[in-house]
């Protein structure tokens, strides 16, 4: 295996070291003069907030802010350039993979206040809006209209379209519809100079380097994303949700492939293991079972004659994978309890567990059976429980390992298993993450599946774009002065 060096860190350059009080005190007088002191905050006790993510790191800013205006978040990163000070933006904080941690201290620049819809285009299809949008809002402000936004992760209801752009986040029914970047034609953006910048735009292609699909996913890295034009689409003439029930999941996993295979692809497939229905019944009601090894929650859209043959074609396939049974939800109503209890998963599994921890691999379908052992193997091996909800449609895991952070030893024994999950998907012929990012969890995954020639040509557009590393640095990349073995050439 080849080795992957990187610089190791000097002592001069501001990623690595915290203000001091003198240039920290200087630092707060110029954003407090352009903000107001209202929208900046340094205490001890309001930094704690805007500590943490939903994963499970940690690191503590050293002053937060809160613009309202492009303008303003143009002038914070040029008073942040001035002093060398990273800064790091933040939606609603429910990122899974540490992608809004201030690994180096620094600003954190937060979207609160720039939440607005600035303009709806309904001939067009299209939207514009501010990056502190609640993902949900869109879609709730759209449906009166017939219209919604598609990309729906589980924390639609606060998760924010901004922080969706940063990891190019999916959703269960983007299976047919795509992700994030399939969704988003153009964006305003603050670069690291301070420079307002417009990419992509209204029309469905624009000349040149296609910017905003590298910008999407970059993590904050590359850019700071200030404005956002969304593609809308109009709500299906008709929309059926349905459950099969297995009583082993390598039948439920087959019955995935099996449909997709079958030219079938419907707006949404999802598996939730036993484990999970059992956390979901006692939190939400939903009416799945929870004696099942293994539900598959399906959805089609489209007009009403073609889904009801696409249904029929569904149901057929389920029985002759010896579906347990196969339930149609009968009114609009059992529609959205049954998704409630999926959108609803990870928060549910808080009745079984203090704790948890979720990776995000992705396989070839046909590999689900295989992977999907293979983690409870992991897991049973470090001692630990897992619990599997996911979209199998396009083979996006999301294993949840439940653990106590009490105990002494376990927080390392979920990181050690975490990695060999990653590595199992990587050897798969899948990749490390499908809609979380890298952040700060998969850092050293990132070699399981770039060699040497990959990362470097990765790094030389983070340096293009962000010379000093003052956005959202630490993040993506091994961190300097840290070895990491590379995929082989």
């Amino acid at each position: 295996m080849s080795i992957l060096e990187l610089p190791p860190a000097t002592p001069s350059s501001p990623i690595y070291q915290r203000m001091s009080e003198t240039r920290k005190a200087e630092v707060i007088s110029e954003l407090s003069t352009l903000l107001g002191t209202r929208y900046v905050l340094h205490s001890a006790y309001d930094l704690t907030l805007y500590e943490y993510d939903a994963s499970i790191d940690r690191g503590k800013p050293e002053i937060v802010v809160m613009p309202a205006t492009s303008e303003e978040v143009a002038a914070v990163v040029k008073i942040a350039a001035c002093y060398g000070v990273p800064v790091i933006p933040r939606g609603a904080g429910t990122g899974l993979s540490g992608g809004s941690i201030p690994v180096y201290g620094g600003i954190v620049l937060v979207f609160t206040r720039m939440n607005r819809i600035l303009e709806i285009d309904y001939a067009n299809l299209r939207a514009v809006v501010q990056p502190g949008l609640v993902n949900l809002h869109l879609s709730t402000a759209l449906t009166p209209e017939g219209y919604y936004y598609v990309p729906d992760p589980s924390s639609q209801r606060s998760c924010t379209i901004g922080g969706n752009v940063g990891e190019n986040a999916g959703g269960p029914h983007t299976l047919i519809y795509g992700v994030t970047t399939n969704h988003v034609l153009g964006m305003e953006v603050v670069t690291p100079t301070g420079d307002i910048l417009e990419v992509g735009g209204w029309t469905q292609d624009t000349p040149g380097y296609d910017l905003t699909g590298l910008l999407i996913g970059s993590e904050g890295t590359l850019c700071i994303v200030t404005k956002i034009i969304v593609r809308i689409v109009p709500i299906a003439e008709a929309v059926k949700t349905m459950v099969a029930v297995f009583d082993t999941m390598d039948d439920a996993s087959n019955t995935v492939s099996e449909i997709i295979a079958s030219g079938v692809i419907p707006a949404a497939i999802e598996i939730m293991d036993e484990l999970i229905l059992q956390a979901v019944e006692a939190d939400t009601h939903a009416g799945y079972p929870t004696d099942a090894a293994a539900v598959i929650l399906m959805e089609s859209e489209g007009l009403r004659e073609s889904v009801a043959e696409e249904i029929a074609q569904i149901v057929a396939i389920c029985n002759k994978n010896t579906a347990r049974v196969v339930r149609i939800a009968q009114n609009e109503a059992e529609r959205q309890l049954l998704w409630a209890g999926r959108k609803n998963a990870f928060g549910a599994v808080g009745r079984i567990s203090p704790e948890f921890y979720v990776q995000d691999g992705v396989v070839p379908r046909t590999k689900l059976p295989y992977v999907l052992h293979r983690i409870s193997e992991i897991c049973v091996s470090y001692g630990l429980k897992v619990g599997n909800v996911f979209h199998a449609g396009d083979g996006n895991l999301h294993p949840l390992i439940l653990f106590d952070s009490q105990v002494p030893g376990e927080v390392e024994r979920v990181r050690k298993a975490g990695h060999e999950i990653l590595q199992v998907c990587a050897d798969a012929g899948g990749t490390i993450t499908g809609e979380h990012g890298v952040g700060i969890e998969k850092q050293e995954e990132m070699a399981l599946i770039f060699n040497e020639v990959d990362l470097r040509i990765m790094q030389q557009v983070r340096e293009a774009w962000n010379p000093d590393q003052l956005f959202n640095p630490g993040k993506l990349f091994p961190l300097p002065g840290r070895c990491a073995d590379i995929k082989q050439l």
